[in-house]
């Protein structure tokens, strides 16, 4: 859902932050990150850009179009799960470069190479609860993702049958009159409808249309 251009707009901001320093404390902040930062009910760190937070949930009304409370919350629920995943590879970035910081000063007498490496596993085995939470954390999201689409879709789809129900009534009333009172403009909300009479005329005829390829087949 979100564009390239704002995840690396995510990145940069963290970077800009005005967070920790040492390397201690860097680690520290990290970690919190990792605990708070996925499970917390604050959507949004102090180190990220509020407005682009606020361009990422409008991005995602506009995309599925909510009606009602409960479209809203699950919508909201969508952009604030999205935007937690899109977190965890900078959390993971983050802390592999605390880890390099911490281990810089370990295994002087190996290839340069070999050395390399030999700091990634120390870096991994040194924060794997931390890194195996940040996995977990994301199964969590994407399961939390999949739950609030299959309810949204569900919710939009029967909103949409109810809609094409009451269009295809004021249709019929609408036909009915016109039979009646050729003479005078029908006004749906006189019987209640909510449409404007455009679109139940357009209704109106779709329906004629498809009646002839309807009888032919």
């Amino acid at each position: 859902m979100s564009s390239a251009a704002q995840i690396a707009a995510n990145q940069k901001n963290a970077q800009l932050s005005t967070g920790p320093v040492s390397q201690s404390g860097k680690a520290k902040s990290s970690l919190n990150a990792v605990k708070s930062g996925l499970t917390g009910h604050t959507v949004l760190l102090p180190s990220e850009d509020a407005a682009l937070y606020q361009a990422h949930v409008s991005e995602f009304a506009k995309h599925y179009a909510p009606v009602g409370d409960e479209e809203c919350k699950l919508v909201q629920s969508l952009a604030d799960t999205e935007w937690r995943l899109l977190r965890i590879p900078a959390l993971e970035m983050g802390i592999y470069a605390v880890g390099r910081l911490e281990f810089a000063g370990l295994f002087p007498d190996e290839d340069e190479a070999v050395r390399k490496h030999l700091i990634e596993a120390q870096v991994f085995l040194a924060y794997q609860r931390q890194l195996n939470n940040l996995s977990i954390q994301e199964n969590r999201l994407r399961r939390q993702r999949e739950k609030d689409t299959a309810a949204l879709r569900e919710l939009q789809e029967k909103r949409q049958q109810q809609t094409q129900a009451r269009l295809d009534a004021a249709v019929r009333q609408y036909i009915r009159f016109t039979k009646e009172n050729p003479q005078t403009e029908f006004d749906p909300a006189q019987f209640g409808f909510e449409f404007s009479l455009a679109e139940i005329q357009l209704r109106a005829h779709d329906l004629n249309q498809a009646r002839p390829l309807a009888a032919a087949a």
